[in-house]
């Protein structure tokens, strides 16, 4: 799928939950290097919180309030940078469903982390 994509953007949300898994796991320098490979690719950007991602943040927060159906708050950003680029979420966490006007892929498979 993501050869096929124009563009990737990696939100710095994102990134910041890769490095603390990074940080917590047993191959976070090599994790490290292949990050950096990763994001050094042209067609990668990394999406900066912006006062504009911050108001898809609130009323992502809002609107899952309101329906009594909470997702982690790292997610909620997420969703909201994904929301402000008018971009499509790759991702395996089927919470990403419970956000509404959220263009999304949710995959099929082993989520990262949880294999033994």
């Amino acid at each position: 799928m993501l050869a096929a994509a124009e563009s990737v953007l990696v939100p710095t949300i994102v990134l910041g939950e890769l490095f603390g898994g990074f940080e917590v796991g047993s191959r976070g320098r090599e994790n490290r290097t292949i990050l950096a490979e990763f994001l050094d690719e042209p067609l990668i950007s990394i999406q900066p919180i912006s006062a504009s991602v911050a108001r898809h943040y609130g009323r992502v927060y809002a609107a899952l309030r309101r329906a009594g159906t909470p997702i982690p708050v790292n997610d909620i950003w997420i969703a909201a940078a994904t929301l402000d680029a008018g971009a499509c979420l790759l991702t395996f966490d089927q919470d990403f469903g419970r956000v509404p006007g959220l263009d999304r892929l949710i995959l099929e498979g082993i989520e990262p982390g949880t294999e033994d």
